[in-house]
């Protein structure tokens, strides 16, 4: 998809927002809160399953469909492509695990705090809460990636440091407390996170039980959320998204790295659904030679040679050479498989596969009533919300067709 800059984009969905609030001050319109909530690995059939009732109704009575993740299909890089319209190759988060010719000696990583809360890993887009803050407009952020930094200099109006530990129920009880100040100070956007449907479909698999009974969990915390607002007589528009789906992997369908390249030619950053590699100094041709070669169930490409259908390569802290396996297949060495077993499921696979394909929901005043959305690139979720929120759209990768679809 051709990346928009702001003006042409602007121009096509933003008329709309202008039409609306005219004749009313900037960031005092009387425009609904909207509420983004990401349930991390919410494959998109999942809502199929029957134990979601609280989404199945929001579905019926909303806009829904699926979307396709960027790719990696994985968490922090789809959470920031959501909230900026900008694929992983653009907005600079291009993995979970990274690293940075301009940052040396430091490895981003989940679990790196400090790496996270550094603003120059994120810095490379500007996520919707920075243009609204700008905008004049209060924003408050539940565990989104990215909501820990002081991105471009501007951090929401209110935020939470990640906490695992924090139940669902609490996580809805502080997004509702936030709702409860007066109009003129309530958040115009709010971010709400649950990990627990990724964590048992990493565990478990996609099909398992655990799943279901996350999912069970999850539901009902958002019927909570939807009953809380309907009790403090707040109308607001809810989106709910996933980053990504997941797919079985088996300890059958293993490819073995250590019998592909040896140690010293260079080591992984990642493995698993796919690999990136570092090769060692001085030895890039001969790694290059025992990777970027044809293998079964798995394809290799020099970072200059990566399929432009994944709009992947061009960013600093892509590395020197990507493998991607067949979906449900998975990347390991000996040492790997003796600290993780293969088992359960894995995301991270090729995004046009059916298992990555994520939810999308849109439930809300601004939403169409039964209305099923065409599968599109989840770089089109961030037009919807700008529109909602009712802010100028930064630059971006997103198109119109899922704003057009989902929205009145």
């Amino acid at each position: 998809m051709l990346r928009f800059p702001r003006a042409a984009l602007a121009a096509l969905l933003f008329l709309g927002v202008l039409a609306g609030c005219a004749s009313v001050p900037a960031g005092h319109d009387l425009r609904p809160p909207t509420i983004l909530i990401s349930i991390d690995g919410f494959r998109a059939d999942y809502l199929e399953l029957g134990v979601t009732p609280e989404l199945a109704r929001l579905a019926r009575e909303g806009a829904q469909g699926a979307i396709r993740p960027s790719f990696p299909s994985k968490t922090f890089p789809n959470h920031y492509t959501l909230v900026t319209g900008l694929r992983p190759d653009h907005h600079g988060i291009v993995d979970n695990n990274m690293r940075d010719p301009q940052i040396p000696g430091v490895t981003f990583a989940l679990s790196n705090r400090q790496a996270v809360t550094d603003r120059r890993w994120w810095d490379d887009g500007e996520p919707i809460w920075v243009t609204a803050e700008r905008a004049g407009l209060r924003t408050a952020i539940m565990f989104w990636p990215g909501s820990e930094a002081p991105v471009r200099g501007v951090r929401p109006s209110a935020w939470r440091t990640y906490d695992a530990a924090l139940s669902p129920e609490a996580r809805v009880g502080q997004v509702l407390s936030w709702l409860e100040a007066p109009r003129s100070a309530r958040p115009r956007f709010l971010a709400l996170y649950f990990e627990a449907v990724d964590t048992a479909g990493h565990h478990y698999g996609p099909r398992s039980r655990e799943v279901k009974e996350a999912l069970a969990q999850t539901d009902a915390a958002i019927g909570r959320l939807v009953r809380g607002l309907a009790e403090r007589g707040v109308e607001a528009n809810i989106v709910v998204v996933s980053d990504h789906g997941m797919a079985e992997i088996s300890p059958e369908r293993v490819i073995r790295l250590d019998e592909i390249v040896p140690a010293e030619l260079g080591a992984p950053l990642t493995m698993g659904a796919f690999l990136t590699y570092y090769p060692a100094p001085g030895r890039e041709a001969e790694a290059e030679a025992a990777l970027v070669r044809s293998h079964p169930h798995m394809s290799c490409w020099r970072k200059s040679q990566i399929p432009a259908a994944y709009h992947y390569g061009s960013h600093r802290r892509v590395a020197p050479i990507l493998c991607l396996p067949e979906t449900g297949w998975e990347i390991a060495t000996a040492e790997s498989l003796r600290k993780r077993p293969i088992k359960g499921g894995d995301h991270g696979f090729d995004p046009y596969a059916p298992e990555m394909q994520a939810l999308f929901l849109g439930y809300g005043p601004a939403f169409r009533r039964g209305t099923v959305t065409p599968l599109t690139d989840n770089v089109d979720v961030y037009p919807v919300l700008a529109r909602l929120v009712g802010v100028a759209l930064a630059e971006n990768d997103g198109g119109p067709a899922l704003a057009a679809a989902a929205l009145r």
